[in-house]
Protein backbone atom coordinates (compact mmCIF):
# COMPACT_ATOMS: atom_id res chain seq x y z
CA UNK A 1 0.00 0.00 0.00
CA UNK A 2 1.50 3.15 -1.00
CA UNK A 3 2.03 5.70 2.02
CA UNK A 4 -0.88 7.84 1.67
CA UNK A 5 -3.27 5.75 0.26
CA UNK A 6 -6.82 5.91 0.64
CA UNK A 7 -7.59 4.26 4.02
CA UNK A 8 -10.45 3.04 2.71
CA UNK A 9 -8.09 1.13 0.72
CA UNK A 10 -8.15 -2.05 3.36
CA UNK A 11 -11.93 -1.53 4.35
CA UNK A 12 -12.87 -4.27 1.61
CA UNK A 13 -10.25 -7.24 2.80
CA UNK A 14 -11.59 -6.42 6.41
CA UNK A 15 -15.59 -6.41 5.15
CA UNK A 16 -14.62 -9.56 3.57
CA UNK A 17 -13.13 -11.47 6.37
CA UNK A 18 -15.71 -10.05 8.40
CA UNK A 19 -18.38 -11.59 6.19
CA UNK A 20 -16.57 -14.71 5.07
CA UNK A 21 -18.35 -18.35 5.56
CA UNK A 22 -15.48 -20.96 6.50
CA UNK A 23 -14.72 -22.36 2.83
CA UNK A 24 -13.50 -18.35 2.05
CA UNK A 25 -12.35 -17.73 5.26
CA UNK A 26 -8.38 -18.47 4.69
CA UNK A 27 -8.77 -16.70 1.36
CA UNK A 28 -10.02 -13.61 3.09
CA UNK A 29 -7.47 -13.82 5.62
CA UNK A 30 -4.90 -14.00 3.01
CA UNK A 31 -6.01 -10.58 1.64
CA UNK A 32 -6.94 -9.04 4.67
CA UNK A 33 -2.99 -9.78 5.48
CA UNK A 34 -2.02 -8.63 2.52
CA UNK A 35 -3.40 -5.23 2.95
CA UNK A 36 -0.47 -4.43 5.78
CA UNK A 37 2.16 -6.85 5.65
CA UNK A 38 4.61 -8.25 3.12
CA UNK A 39 6.93 -10.72 3.77
CA UNK A 40 7.52 -9.51 7.48
CA UNK A 41 7.44 -6.02 6.88
CA UNK A 42 4.35 -3.46 7.04
CA UNK A 43 3.12 -1.89 3.69
CA UNK A 44 2.37 1.38 5.87
CA UNK A 45 3.02 1.62 9.23
CA UNK A 46 1.04 4.41 9.59
CA UNK A 47 -1.93 2.79 8.26
CA UNK A 48 -1.84 -0.51 10.19
CA UNK A 49 -1.07 1.35 13.10
CA UNK A 50 -4.88 3.21 12.76
CA UNK A 51 -5.88 -0.04 11.73
CA UNK A 52 -5.56 -1.87 14.67
CA UNK A 53 -8.92 -0.52 16.27
CA UNK A 54 -10.77 -2.05 12.97
CA UNK A 55 -9.13 -5.58 13.76
CA UNK A 56 -9.63 -5.42 17.27
CA UNK A 57 -13.29 -4.27 16.74
CA UNK A 58 -13.93 -7.26 15.26
CA UNK A 59 -13.06 -9.55 17.78
CA UNK A 60 -15.87 -9.01 19.57
CA UNK A 61 -18.53 -11.81 18.61
CA UNK A 62 -16.34 -13.35 15.89
CA UNK A 63 -15.98 -17.26 15.77
CA UNK A 64 -13.41 -19.26 16.90
CA UNK A 65 -11.44 -19.44 14.41
CA UNK A 66 -11.88 -15.88 12.93
CA UNK A 67 -10.70 -14.96 16.41
CA UNK A 68 -7.56 -17.26 15.58
CA UNK A 69 -6.81 -15.82 12.04
CA UNK A 70 -6.88 -12.10 14.09
CA UNK A 71 -4.49 -13.57 16.39
CA UNK A 72 -1.77 -14.49 14.11
CA UNK A 73 -2.53 -11.40 11.80
CA UNK A 74 -1.74 -8.99 15.42
CA UNK A 75 1.07 -11.18 16.43
CA UNK A 76 3.00 -10.82 12.61
CA UNK A 77 2.43 -6.45 13.37
CA UNK A 78 3.73 -6.78 16.44
CA UNK A 79 6.62 -9.02 15.03
CA UNK A 80 7.03 -6.42 11.71
CA UNK A 81 8.88 -3.65 14.41
CA UNK A 82 10.95 -6.47 16.08
CA UNK A 83 13.78 -6.18 17.31
CA UNK A 84 11.78 -3.21 18.93
CA UNK A 85 9.60 -4.41 21.49
CA UNK A 86 6.52 -1.93 21.89
CA UNK A 87 6.52 0.13 19.07
CA UNK A 88 3.49 1.68 17.69
CA UNK A 89 2.11 -1.21 16.54
CA UNK A 90 2.55 -3.29 19.00
CA UNK A 91 1.41 -0.71 21.49
CA UNK A 92 -2.06 -0.40 19.44
CA UNK A 93 -2.44 -4.61 19.28
CA UNK A 94 -1.54 -4.09 23.27
CA UNK A 95 -4.58 -2.49 23.52
CA UNK A 96 -6.69 -5.83 23.10
CA UNK A 97 -4.63 -7.50 25.84
CA UNK A 98 -7.59 -7.40 28.55
CA UNK A 99 -9.88 -9.63 25.60
CA UNK A 100 -6.96 -11.84 24.48
CA UNK A 101 -6.38 -12.63 28.42
CA UNK A 102 -10.10 -13.27 28.94
CA UNK A 103 -10.72 -15.48 25.94
CA UNK A 104 -7.37 -17.34 27.73
CA UNK A 105 -9.15 -17.49 31.13
CA UNK A 106 -12.07 -19.17 29.58
CA UNK A 107 -10.61 -22.12 27.76
CA UNK A 108 -10.72 -25.43 29.25
CA UNK A 109 -8.81 -27.27 26.54
CA UNK A 110 -6.20 -26.74 23.82
CA UNK A 111 -7.45 -25.62 20.74
CA UNK A 112 -6.24 -23.70 17.33
CA UNK A 113 -7.29 -20.39 19.30
CA UNK A 114 -5.43 -20.90 21.77
CA UNK A 115 -2.25 -21.75 20.15
CA UNK A 116 -2.88 -18.40 18.08
CA UNK A 117 -3.05 -17.06 21.44
CA UNK A 118 0.50 -18.37 22.45
CA UNK A 119 2.08 -16.90 19.29
CA UNK A 120 0.49 -13.65 19.72
CA UNK A 121 0.93 -12.90 23.52
CA UNK A 122 4.85 -14.21 23.10
CA UNK A 123 5.35 -10.85 22.02
CA UNK A 124 4.80 -8.67 24.92
CA UNK A 125 7.36 -9.53 27.71
CA UNK A 126 6.13 -6.89 29.33
CA UNK A 127 2.79 -8.00 30.16
CA UNK A 128 4.27 -11.15 31.44
CA UNK A 129 3.03 -11.62 34.70
CA UNK A 130 -0.89 -11.01 33.62
CA UNK A 131 -0.03 -13.61 30.90
CA UNK A 132 1.26 -16.31 32.98
CA UNK A 133 -1.50 -15.37 35.71
CA UNK A 134 -4.21 -16.25 32.82
CA UNK A 135 -2.49 -19.42 31.18
CA UNK A 136 -1.82 -20.42 34.88
CA UNK A 137 -4.21 -23.50 34.72
CA UNK A 138 -4.37 -24.04 30.99
CA UNK A 139 -2.90 -27.94 30.39
CA UNK A 140 -0.36 -26.49 28.30
CA UNK A 141 1.77 -28.94 26.51
CA UNK A 142 5.43 -28.88 27.85
CA UNK A 143 6.70 -27.50 24.59
CA UNK A 144 3.68 -24.95 24.03
CA UNK A 145 4.57 -23.82 27.84
CA UNK A 146 8.06 -23.12 27.15
CA UNK A 147 7.50 -21.49 24.06
CA UNK A 148 5.67 -19.09 25.52
CA UNK A 149 7.83 -18.58 28.16
CA UNK A 150 11.14 -18.18 25.88
CA UNK A 151 9.06 -14.99 23.99
CA UNK A 152 8.09 -13.47 27.62
CA UNK A 153 11.50 -13.59 28.55
CA UNK A 154 14.16 -10.23 28.26
CA UNK A 155 17.95 -10.74 27.44
CA UNK A 156 20.03 -11.61 30.83
CA UNK A 157 23.26 -10.24 29.62
CA UNK A 158 24.91 -11.24 32.49
CA UNK A 159 24.16 -15.07 31.96
CA UNK A 160 22.57 -15.25 28.65
CA UNK A 161 20.76 -18.40 27.32
CA UNK A 162 21.60 -18.79 23.64
CA UNK A 163 20.92 -21.45 21.32
CA UNK A 164 18.73 -24.03 23.34
CA UNK A 165 15.25 -22.34 22.07
CA UNK A 166 14.39 -23.78 19.20
CA UNK A 167 11.93 -25.82 18.85
CA UNK A 168 11.03 -25.03 22.65
CA UNK A 169 13.53 -25.09 25.38
CA UNK A 170 11.59 -28.21 26.84
CA UNK A 171 13.27 -30.08 23.86
CA UNK A 172 16.54 -28.89 25.80
CA UNK A 173 16.79 -30.38 28.59
CA UNK A 174 20.42 -30.30 29.09
CA UNK A 175 22.33 -30.72 32.75
CA UNK A 176 24.75 -28.86 34.31
CA UNK A 177 28.03 -30.02 32.65
CA UNK A 178 26.06 -28.87 29.12
CA UNK A 179 24.91 -25.68 30.34
CA UNK A 180 28.74 -24.79 31.61
CA UNK A 181 29.68 -25.95 28.11
CA UNK A 182 27.03 -23.23 26.57
CA UNK A 183 28.36 -20.51 29.26
CA UNK A 184 31.99 -21.29 28.05
CA UNK A 185 31.59 -20.64 24.60
CA UNK A 186 28.87 -17.60 25.15
CA UNK A 187 31.78 -16.00 26.91
CA UNK A 188 33.71 -15.59 23.65
CA UNK A 189 30.98 -13.97 21.89
CA UNK A 190 30.50 -9.89 22.10
CA UNK A 191 27.56 -8.16 23.37
CA UNK A 192 26.96 -7.31 19.77
CA UNK A 193 26.48 -11.10 19.39
CA UNK A 194 25.07 -12.37 21.85
CA UNK A 195 21.91 -9.24 20.97
CA UNK A 196 22.11 -10.98 17.88
CA UNK A 197 21.79 -14.14 18.44
CA UNK A 198 19.08 -13.80 21.23
CA UNK A 199 17.22 -11.57 18.90
CA UNK A 200 17.26 -15.13 16.42
CA UNK A 201 16.40 -17.21 18.67
CA UNK A 202 13.30 -15.30 19.62
CA UNK A 203 12.07 -14.89 15.76
CA UNK A 204 12.65 -18.99 15.60
CA UNK A 205 10.58 -19.37 18.78
CA UNK A 206 8.11 -17.52 17.42
CA UNK A 207 7.88 -18.44 13.74
CA UNK A 208 7.55 -22.19 15.09
CA UNK A 209 4.39 -21.07 17.46
CA UNK A 210 2.94 -18.77 14.06
CA UNK A 211 3.58 -21.66 11.93
CA UNK A 212 1.58 -24.19 14.39
CA UNK A 213 -0.70 -22.02 15.27
CA UNK A 214 -1.33 -21.14 11.52
CA UNK A 215 -1.90 -25.01 10.58
CA UNK A 216 -4.28 -25.57 13.30
CA UNK A 217 -6.36 -22.73 12.89
CA UNK A 218 -7.28 -23.58 9.16
CA UNK A 219 -6.80 -27.44 9.58
CA UNK A 220 -7.38 -28.29 13.16
CA UNK A 221 -5.17 -29.78 15.89
CA UNK A 222 -1.65 -31.22 15.46
CA UNK A 223 -1.29 -34.79 15.05
CA UNK A 224 2.12 -36.18 16.91
CA UNK A 225 4.31 -38.76 14.76
CA UNK A 226 5.95 -41.21 16.87
CA UNK A 227 8.93 -42.78 15.49
CA UNK A 228 8.81 -46.79 16.91
CA UNK A 229 12.06 -47.84 14.35
CA UNK A 230 14.16 -50.41 15.73
CA UNK A 231 17.25 -47.97 15.77
CA UNK A 232 15.74 -46.88 18.90
CA UNK A 233 15.80 -50.13 20.65
CA UNK A 234 19.93 -50.76 19.62
CA UNK A 235 22.19 -49.92 22.71
CA UNK A 236 23.75 -46.84 22.51
CA UNK A 237 27.39 -46.63 23.78
CA UNK A 238 30.22 -44.24 23.63
CA UNK A 239 31.94 -44.29 20.43
CA UNK A 240 35.32 -46.69 20.54
CA UNK A 241 38.31 -46.23 18.62
CA UNK A 242 39.26 -48.12 15.66
CA UNK A 243 42.11 -48.94 13.46
CA UNK A 244 42.77 -46.50 10.32
CA UNK A 245 43.27 -49.69 8.60
CA UNK A 246 39.25 -50.86 8.61
CA UNK A 247 38.76 -48.03 6.07
CA UNK A 248 41.35 -49.83 3.65
CA UNK A 249 37.98 -51.25 2.60
CA UNK A 250 37.11 -48.50 0.29
CA UNK A 251 40.46 -47.65 -0.63
CA UNK A 252 39.24 -47.67 -4.19
CA UNK A 253 36.43 -44.93 -3.11
CA UNK A 254 38.12 -42.23 -0.63
CA UNK A 255 40.38 -39.79 -1.78
CA UNK A 256 42.83 -36.82 -0.36
CA UNK A 257 40.73 -34.05 -0.38
CA UNK A 258 44.36 -31.81 -1.15
CA UNK A 259 44.84 -33.43 -4.30
CA UNK A 260 42.34 -36.12 -4.86
CA UNK A 261 44.85 -38.76 -5.18
CA UNK A 262 44.62 -42.40 -3.64
CA UNK A 263 45.16 -42.95 0.53
CA UNK A 264 47.09 -45.81 2.57
CA UNK A 265 45.79 -46.97 5.34
CA UNK A 266 47.76 -47.23 8.46
CA UNK A 267 46.84 -47.46 12.08
CA UNK A 268 46.76 -43.62 13.16
CA UNK A 269 44.35 -42.81 10.27
CA UNK A 270 45.20 -42.23 6.06
CA UNK A 271 47.97 -40.77 4.14
CA UNK A 272 48.17 -39.64 0.60
CA UNK A 273 50.32 -41.68 -1.88
CA UNK A 274 50.76 -38.15 -3.75
CA UNK A 275 50.88 -35.08 -1.68
CA UNK A 276 51.70 -36.90 1.91
CA UNK A 277 48.79 -35.05 3.76
CA UNK A 278 47.79 -37.13 6.50
CA UNK A 279 43.91 -37.13 7.62
CA UNK A 280 43.62 -39.25 11.59
CA UNK A 281 41.26 -41.39 13.01
CA UNK A 282 39.91 -39.32 15.63
CA UNK A 283 38.87 -40.04 18.79
CA UNK A 284 35.65 -42.17 18.21
CA UNK A 285 36.62 -43.94 15.48
CA UNK A 286 36.34 -41.07 12.46
CA UNK A 287 38.24 -40.51 9.71
CA UNK A 288 38.20 -36.99 9.35
CA UNK A 289 39.02 -35.69 5.81
CA UNK A 290 38.15 -32.70 6.23
CA UNK A 291 40.33 -30.01 5.91
CA UNK A 292 40.40 -28.72 9.40
CA UNK A 293 43.34 -29.00 12.42
CA UNK A 294 40.77 -28.88 14.97
CA UNK A 295 37.08 -29.79 16.17
CA UNK A 296 34.39 -27.75 15.49
CA UNK A 297 31.51 -27.33 12.99
CA UNK A 298 33.20 -25.15 10.73
CA UNK A 299 34.54 -26.27 7.20
CA UNK A 300 38.03 -25.04 7.39
CA UNK A 301 40.90 -23.27 9.33
CA UNK A 302 40.68 -19.98 7.74
CA UNK A 303 40.08 -16.94 9.90
CA UNK A 304 36.41 -16.38 8.84
CA UNK A 305 35.54 -19.66 9.28
CA UNK A 306 37.06 -19.57 12.45
CA UNK A 307 35.14 -17.08 13.81
CA UNK A 308 31.99 -18.33 11.64
CA UNK A 309 32.46 -21.21 14.11
CA UNK A 310 31.67 -19.29 17.60
CA UNK A 311 28.25 -19.35 16.60
CA UNK A 312 28.25 -22.78 15.35
CA UNK A 313 29.64 -24.60 18.98
CA UNK A 314 25.87 -24.33 20.44
CA UNK A 315 25.95 -27.70 17.96
CA UNK A 316 29.01 -29.62 19.14
CA UNK A 317 27.79 -30.63 22.22
CA UNK A 318 27.64 -34.25 23.13
CA UNK A 319 24.58 -35.26 23.07
CA UNK A 320 23.78 -33.49 20.04
CA UNK A 321 22.13 -36.58 18.60
CA UNK A 322 19.61 -37.48 21.07
CA UNK A 323 18.46 -34.07 21.16
CA UNK A 324 18.65 -33.90 17.64
CA UNK A 325 16.99 -36.84 16.60
CA UNK A 326 14.38 -36.86 19.53
CA UNK A 327 13.27 -33.35 19.01
CA UNK A 328 15.03 -31.05 16.53
CA UNK A 329 14.71 -33.29 13.40
CA UNK A 330 10.70 -34.02 13.87
CA UNK A 331 10.24 -30.25 14.79
CA UNK A 332 11.96 -29.59 11.87
CA UNK A 333 9.93 -31.36 9.34
CA UNK A 334 6.61 -30.17 11.11
CA UNK A 335 8.38 -26.79 9.81
CA UNK A 336 9.79 -26.85 6.48
CA UNK A 337 7.01 -29.67 5.44
CA UNK A 338 3.62 -28.79 7.11
CA UNK A 339 3.95 -32.06 8.36
CA UNK A 340 1.65 -31.04 11.44
CA UNK A 341 -0.91 -33.89 10.08
CA UNK A 342 1.66 -36.48 10.64
CA UNK A 343 1.08 -37.37 6.80
CA UNK A 344 4.94 -38.33 6.52
CA UNK A 345 5.81 -40.89 9.19
CA UNK A 346 9.86 -42.09 9.85
CA UNK A 347 8.47 -45.59 8.22
CA UNK A 348 7.24 -43.71 4.77
CA UNK A 349 11.03 -41.83 4.56
CA UNK A 350 12.12 -45.61 5.66
CA UNK A 351 10.49 -47.60 3.04
CA UNK A 352 11.17 -45.01 0.31
CA UNK A 353 15.24 -45.21 1.00
CA UNK A 354 14.83 -48.75 1.10
CA UNK A 355 13.01 -49.70 -1.77
CA UNK A 356 15.18 -47.48 -4.05
CA UNK A 357 18.61 -48.28 -2.13
CA UNK A 358 17.59 -52.37 -2.43
CA UNK A 359 17.02 -51.85 -6.03
CA UNK A 360 20.47 -50.01 -7.25
CA UNK A 361 22.13 -51.94 -4.91
CA UNK A 362 20.65 -55.03 -7.01
CA UNK A 363 21.82 -53.93 -9.92
CA UNK A 364 25.09 -53.38 -8.74
CA UNK A 365 26.27 -55.96 -6.38
CA UNK A 366 29.33 -53.78 -5.42
CA UNK A 367 30.54 -50.05 -5.00
CA UNK A 368 29.97 -48.50 -1.99
CA UNK A 369 26.55 -46.46 -0.61
CA UNK A 370 27.29 -42.83 0.64
CA UNK A 371 24.81 -41.79 3.32
CA UNK A 372 25.70 -38.09 2.68
CA UNK A 373 25.38 -35.46 5.88
CA UNK A 374 24.38 -38.69 7.79
CA UNK A 375 24.28 -36.70 11.02
CA UNK A 376 23.07 -38.52 13.75
CA UNK A 377 22.34 -41.91 11.86
CA UNK A 378 19.05 -42.37 11.95
CA UNK A 379 18.32 -42.89 8.01
CA UNK A 380 22.20 -44.64 7.85
CA UNK A 381 20.86 -47.23 10.13
CA UNK A 382 18.22 -47.61 7.14
CA UNK A 383 20.87 -47.83 4.55
CA UNK A 384 22.99 -49.95 6.65
CA UNK A 385 20.04 -52.29 7.24
CA UNK A 386 19.36 -52.22 2.98
CA UNK A 387 22.58 -52.55 1.87
CA UNK A 388 24.96 -54.26 4.12
CA UNK A 389 27.12 -52.49 6.51
CA UNK A 390 30.11 -52.85 4.91
CA UNK A 391 28.91 -51.20 1.78
CA UNK A 392 28.17 -47.93 3.67
CA UNK A 393 29.84 -44.52 3.85
CA UNK A 394 28.67 -42.66 6.40
CA UNK A 395 30.02 -38.67 5.94
CA UNK A 396 29.18 -35.85 7.80
CA UNK A 397 31.15 -32.38 8.56
CA UNK A 398 29.91 -32.29 12.80
CA UNK A 399 31.52 -34.76 14.09
CA UNK A 400 29.63 -34.60 17.61
CA UNK A 401 26.51 -35.76 15.33
CA UNK A 402 29.18 -38.42 14.24
CA UNK A 403 30.53 -39.61 17.37
CA UNK A 404 26.23 -39.74 18.23
CA UNK A 405 25.91 -42.07 15.16
CA UNK A 406 28.80 -44.34 15.90
CA UNK A 407 27.38 -45.03 19.08
CA UNK A 408 24.45 -46.98 17.56
CA UNK A 409 26.35 -48.14 14.60
CA UNK A 410 29.38 -48.92 15.28
CA UNK A 411 30.58 -51.15 12.28
CA UNK A 412 29.83 -48.45 9.64
CA UNK A 413 32.39 -46.30 8.13
CA UNK A 414 32.18 -42.57 9.76
CA UNK A 415 33.59 -39.97 7.62
CA UNK A 416 34.00 -36.29 8.69
CA UNK A 417 34.37 -33.98 5.45
CA UNK A 418 32.45 -31.16 3.45
CA UNK A 419 29.69 -32.20 1.28
CA UNK A 420 31.10 -29.57 -1.29
CA UNK A 421 34.24 -31.35 -1.32
CA UNK A 422 33.87 -34.76 -1.61
CA UNK A 423 36.98 -37.23 -0.62
CA UNK A 424 35.45 -39.39 -2.82
CA UNK A 425 36.83 -40.75 -6.55
CA UNK A 426 35.10 -39.95 -9.26
CA UNK A 427 32.64 -42.81 -10.87
CA UNK A 428 32.91 -44.55 -7.86
CA UNK A 429 29.78 -44.66 -5.72
CA UNK A 430 26.62 -47.15 -6.28
CA UNK A 431 24.37 -44.91 -4.74
CA UNK A 432 24.17 -41.85 -2.27
CA UNK A 433 20.88 -41.05 0.40
CA UNK A 434 20.96 -37.06 0.69
CA UNK A 435 18.18 -36.87 3.12
CA UNK A 436 16.44 -33.77 5.17
CA UNK A 437 19.87 -32.37 4.44
CA UNK A 438 20.23 -30.18 1.22
CA UNK A 439 18.57 -27.03 2.37
CA UNK A 440 21.12 -27.16 5.40
CA UNK A 441 24.53 -26.92 2.44
CA UNK A 442 25.88 -23.61 2.25
CA UNK A 443 25.95 -24.36 -2.23
CA UNK A 444 23.19 -27.37 -2.75
CA UNK A 445 24.24 -26.37 -6.65
CA UNK A 446 27.59 -27.35 -5.83
CA UNK A 447 26.82 -30.40 -3.75
CA UNK A 448 24.28 -31.60 -6.36
CA UNK A 449 27.51 -31.26 -8.65
CA UNK A 450 29.52 -33.07 -5.88
CA UNK A 451 27.24 -35.98 -6.03
CA UNK A 452 26.62 -36.67 -10.06
CA UNK A 453 30.98 -36.58 -10.11
CA UNK A 454 31.12 -39.18 -7.56
CA UNK A 455 27.51 -41.40 -8.81
CA UNK A 456 28.72 -44.02 -11.48
CA UNK A 457 26.69 -44.39 -14.62
CA UNK A 458 23.45 -45.99 -13.72
CA UNK A 459 24.01 -44.68 -9.76
CA UNK A 460 21.24 -43.59 -7.45
CA UNK A 461 20.11 -40.29 -5.80
CA UNK A 462 17.72 -40.34 -2.92
CA UNK A 463 16.69 -36.90 -1.76
CA UNK A 464 14.45 -35.55 0.91
CA UNK A 465 14.11 -31.52 1.37
CA UNK A 466 11.48 -29.09 1.41
CA UNK A 467 10.42 -26.34 -1.02
CA UNK A 468 8.86 -22.66 -0.12
CA UNK A 469 5.56 -22.86 0.92
CA UNK A 470 2.42 -20.75 -1.70
CA UNK A 471 0.91 -19.55 1.22
CA UNK A 472 3.20 -16.25 2.17
CA UNK A 473 2.36 -16.10 5.59
CA UNK A 474 3.52 -19.69 6.04
CA UNK A 475 6.94 -18.39 4.38
CA UNK A 476 7.42 -16.27 5.93
CA UNK A 477 7.42 -18.72 9.29
CA UNK A 478 9.71 -21.17 7.40
CA UNK A 479 12.46 -18.59 6.74
CA UNK A 480 12.01 -16.85 9.79
CA UNK A 481 14.39 -19.84 11.67
CA UNK A 482 17.32 -17.89 12.60
CA UNK A 483 20.05 -20.68 13.37
CA UNK A 484 23.64 -19.87 13.78
CA UNK A 485 24.22 -20.93 9.55
CA UNK A 486 21.58 -18.84 8.33
CA UNK A 487 21.87 -16.00 10.03
CA UNK A 488 19.82 -14.47 7.69
CA UNK A 489 16.89 -16.96 8.09
CA UNK A 490 16.43 -20.27 6.27
CA UNK A 491 16.55 -20.42 2.58
CA UNK A 492 14.33 -23.78 1.09
CA UNK A 493 13.90 -24.25 -2.49
CA UNK A 494 11.75 -24.05 -5.82
CA UNK A 495 11.66 -27.19 -6.92
CA UNK A 496 12.21 -26.17 -10.31
CA UNK A 497 15.42 -24.80 -9.09
CA UNK A 498 16.82 -28.14 -7.59
CA UNK A 499 16.13 -29.84 -11.36
CA UNK A 500 18.24 -27.64 -12.85
CA UNK A 501 21.12 -28.33 -10.82
CA UNK A 502 20.32 -32.18 -10.65
CA UNK A 503 20.32 -31.70 -14.65
CA UNK A 504 23.15 -30.05 -14.59
CA UNK A 505 25.42 -32.73 -12.29
CA UNK A 506 24.26 -34.90 -15.18
CA UNK A 507 21.31 -36.46 -13.22
CA UNK A 508 18.07 -37.86 -14.62
CA UNK A 509 14.91 -37.06 -12.21
CA UNK A 510 13.13 -40.58 -12.45
CA UNK A 511 10.40 -39.48 -9.61
CA UNK A 512 9.61 -36.64 -7.98
CA UNK A 513 6.54 -36.54 -5.03
CA UNK A 514 5.99 -35.15 -1.43
CA UNK A 515 2.67 -34.12 -0.04
CA UNK A 516 2.85 -30.35 2.13
CA UNK A 517 6.45 -28.95 0.73
CA UNK A 518 8.12 -32.30 1.08
CA UNK A 519 10.32 -32.82 -1.80
CA UNK A 520 10.57 -36.83 -2.27
CA UNK A 521 12.96 -37.25 -5.30
CA UNK A 522 15.14 -39.84 -6.99
CA UNK A 523 17.72 -39.54 -9.45
CA UNK A 524 20.12 -41.36 -12.05
CA UNK A 525 23.36 -41.03 -13.55
CA UNK A 526 22.80 -41.64 -17.17
CA UNK A 527 25.79 -42.57 -18.80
Amino acid sequence: MAPHADPATAAGPLTAFREADSEALAGAFDRLVAAFWSDGALTDPGRAREAVPELLSVWDGADPERRGYLAILLGLLAESEYPVLGGPVATAVRQGLDAFLDEVRRTTEIEPLTLALIYLLAHFPDERARIWSAFGRLPLDPDDRTRLDRGLTRLDHLDPDLGRSWPSPFDWDIDEQEREFDRAWIRTLTPEQITATWDGDTRSVWAYAGAKALWAVANGMPTAVVDDSPYWAAPHEPAGAVDGTVFADHEATLRCTSCGSTLTFEKRGARCAACSTFYPVAAGGILDLSRRERSGAGVSDAAEDVEADVLQNAAVVSTVGHHYEIGLRPAFLRIMGRNWDGSITPAIEDSYIADRLRAAAAARSDGPILDLAAGAGRWTWVVADTVGTGRVIALDLNDAMLHWLRGRLPRVAAVRASALELPVADGSLTAVNCWNALQAMPDPALALAEIGRCLRPGGVLTLMTFRWADDPVYRYFQRSHIFPASPEGYVLFEPRAIRDWLAAAGLRVVEESGPGTFVFLTAKRDG
